[in-house]
């Protein structure tokens, strides 16, 4: 069983061929039988039909695993640096593998996203993270008139 680095490597090959528009958000191991893929296209939507799509090219790998594709949807996961670029001025959720300044959960406002490491605004508190120690981020859906 390879990590799941090398199982989103694996996706995003067979994918950069088969659907050159879409884009591997995330591809995680959710449980030992299921793998969770999350795809956007870039300047697109993520309809049924391209999940479809992505799920149908996955096939080998629906052999050995369950196969859930999904769109990003409002809390879109944050993996790769150009990710956090996008996002920055948004609300972001970061959890950490070990504890950064005695916390592991930050949640604020993304102001920079570099090469190296991201920093958030925490209501007035910056902390900087070192990419190599985000476990998981995704962007927080801002609450609009009490509705989610």
């Amino acid at each position: 069983m390879g990590s799941s680095a090398a199982l989103q490597q694996q996706i995003e090959t067979t994918l950069r061929t088969a659907v050159p528009e879409v884009e591997v958000l995330l591809a995680e191991q959710a449980s030992p039988g299921l793998v969770r893929v999350t795809i956007d296209r870039p300047g697109g939507t993520v309809d049924l039909d391209l999940c479809e799509r992505v799920s149908r090219e996955l096939s080998p790998l629906r052999d050995r695993y369950a196969l859930e594709v999904s769109s990003p949807g409002i809390e879109r996961p944050l993996v790769k640096p150009d990710h956090y670029r996008a996002a920055t001025g948004s609300r972001v959720h970061v959890r950490t593998a070990e504890a950064v300044d005695g916390r592991r959960s930050f949640t604020g406002t993304l102001t920079d996203a570099g090469d190296d490491e991201i920093e958030i605004d925490l209501d007035g508190a910056r902390a900087r993270l070192p990419y190599g120690a985000i476990q998981r981020a995704h962007l927080v859906a801002e609450q609009a008139g009490g509705t989610r």
